[in-house]
């Protein structure tokens, strides 16, 4: 068969044998039906090398023609997306994340030239800090990043740099993800002989958001500490004019890049969010776009059977009945892609998890995500995905590249990258046998085009199954909402200190929260006090197994002098 794509291979051939290498074998009579099934669907996209097998999938022809008319409906709300019509109506925003990778589908000329001019400045700025051109004061080259961010801008860029930096990249990534203060040190340690030749990219779109800040200023004190000014070392990511902006003219930062108002944080990965790192470790970022382009072209073909991106939302749907019944499990067999159902997690997860429709009624939507990697996963849950509780669906990733170079044989005439996809094939198919359903994607090579184009096709089939369910894919009032609580109670904290701060006798927490005009809260001031307590910033008197009873005072001690 060579390099001949199975859709390629003359129908009366397919039908009664296939080739391995000059022998031909039978197909067992068992599969053929299956077989059939597998050459109807098999979608094959030479260019790409790109191949979506949903033949193990329970779907018959009237689901195919029951979902043909929300189909139409889901080609034609793609069209209006990509023309810039207003696609996240809580924010009044368009959605233009396609055009970062083709600028001529870009509404008006202004946002075609906008987008040229920054993937160039990208490219220059990543060529004169990789040449030394741009360097820190103290030292040749830069030879670290720190990146900060959080979701989509820290998710994107870490799946990214696993997936296709090369083994040694020129400059070693690190990343903040977190508000955690363990994690930030140990992170800080590790760099701490090459702080003096560490850049630190900022990533916020508002400048405000607080874990990206949080981070900004540790590393800033970090620098300071070690007598070097952090401006000399920070790249800013941010939507023009915000506070991070004003920050980093102010303070004159070695560069600063644009982050697009009508690009999310989980479909960002093509903008400066996740260009500016990949460029400075050495990636194929024309690569990474060309591969998205393409895959984008595939994704507007009007016939769903010839539409990789709707075959996946197809799928999704019969699977979970249109209404999430089951967990999505991606499986890629390839190390370098671990990373890329924690990427599908944010951008499945909190695209399509929406309590209300876009007209308004209760829905409670959404498919849930998780995964790792092959074969690894087969020795963890697998067994309860075959014989367990049926509530998932499984897609395979698969490589075929095993390596660049020849393998040695393991057994006779059987190579590592031989087991490696024996155990795909064969877990693909004990699960079949249990009528548990599967998607197969496979691809020649986890190069840049090929990574561009896995980005660039969940993110067209979450649009597609956000249309067929009919909810907004681009807005995420669940985690404003936590925010807001997260607000709430760093006030409480405030209030709770200025009480404790103004008392020279221990309170209990039910006296604060009444101090505080938050008696309803009690729980939460305990909580804030207990967390006070263990950073030596307040003292529990008491049982601390009796919260009710515990006695509050302000602590004699503060972490880094500051209550």
């Amino acid at each position: 068969m060579g390099n001949i794509p199975v859709s390629l291979i003359p129908r009366q051939v397919l039908k009664n044998k296939f080739l391995l290498g000059s022998k031909k074998v039978k197909v067992m009579e068992s599969n053929l039906s299956l077989w059939q099934k597998y050459q109807d669907w098999l979608y094959y996209h030479p260019d790409l090398e790109f191949y979506l097998d949903i033949s193990r999938v329970n779907f018959t022809p009237a689901d195919v023609e029951a979902l043909a008319p929300k189909f139409d409906r889901a080609f034609r709300d793609m069209v209006a997306l990509e023309s810039g019509a207003i696609a996240n109506p809580d924010e009044q925003r368009m959605v233009g994340h396609y055009w970062l990778r083709n600028p001529d589908l870009a509404p008006n000329a202004q946002l075609r030239e906008e987008i040229i001019t920054n993937i160039r400045n990208i490219e220059d700025f990543a060529n004169q800090v990789l040449s030394g051109t741009i360097k820190p004061p103290n030292a040749p080259k830069f030879t670290d990043i720190i990146s900060i961010g959080i979701g989509g801008s820290a998710l994107g860029p870490q799946f990214v740099s696993e997936a296709l930096a090369p083994d040694v990249p020129p400059l070693a990534i690190h990343f903040i993800d977190n508000s955690d203060p363990a994690g930030l040190d140990r992170l800080i340690h590790q760099v701490e002989p090459r702080l003096n030749s560490t850049l630190v990219i900022v990533i916020s779109k508002s400048g405000s958001t607080p874990e990206p800040r949080n981070g900004m200023l540790e590393m800033a004190t970090a620098y300071q500490k070690h007598g070097l000014n952090f401006p000399d070392y920070a790249v800013a990511i941010t939507g023009v004019g915000s506070q991070l902006d004003q920050t980093a003219i102010a303070e004159k930062w070695v560069a600063r890049f644009p982050m697009e108002d009508w690009v999310g944080g989980r479909t960002s990965e093509m903008s400066a969010v996740g260009l500016v790192p990949a460029a400075l470790q050495g990636v194929d970022i024309q690569g990474l776009l060309a591969g998205a382009k393409e895959m984008d072209i595939a994704t507007r073909h009007p016939s769903f059977k010839q539409n990789p991106a709707a075959l996946l939302a197809f799928c999704w749907y019969v699977e979970g009945k249109g209404k999430g019944e089951k967990d999505m499990v991606v499986l890629p067999y390839k190390d370098n892609l671990k990373l890329f159902s924690r990427y599908l997690q944010q951008l499945v997860m909190e695209s399509l998890g929406k309590e209300l429709d876009l007209d308004g009624q209760p829905v409670y939507q959404g498919i849930a995500v998780y995964g790792n990697k092959g074969s690894t996963d087969q020795h963890a849950y697998v067994q309860q995905l075959r014989e367990g509780v049926p509530n998932f669906f499984m897609t395979f990733v698969e490589v075929l590249l095993d390596r660049h170079g020849p393998s040695r044989e393991i057994d006779s005439n059987i190579t590592m990258g031989d087991y490696l996809s024996g155990f795909l094939l064969g877990t693909r198919t004990a699960l079949y046998e249990k009528g548990r359903g599967s998607i197969c994607i496979t691809v020649q090579e986890a190069d840049a085009r090929a990574i561009g184009a896995l980005i660039a096709l969940y993110e067209r089939a979450v649009g597609f199954y956000a249309s067929l369910v009919n909810v907004n894919a681009y807005h995420q009032p669940g985690v404003e909402a936590g925010k807001k609580a997260a607000a709430s109670v760093l006030k409480i904290q405030l209030a709770v200190i200025e009480v404790l701060t103004q008392s020279s006798t221990p309170l209990s927490v039910v006296d604060i929260a009444e101090k505080i005009g938050e008696a309803d809260r009690v729980e939460a001031v305990y909580k804030i006090v207990r967390h006070l307590a263990a950073n030596g910033r307040a003292v529990l008197e008491g049982n601390k197994g009796t919260p009710a009873k515990i006695m509050v005072i302000m602590g004699d001690k503060c972490a880094d002098g500051v209550c």
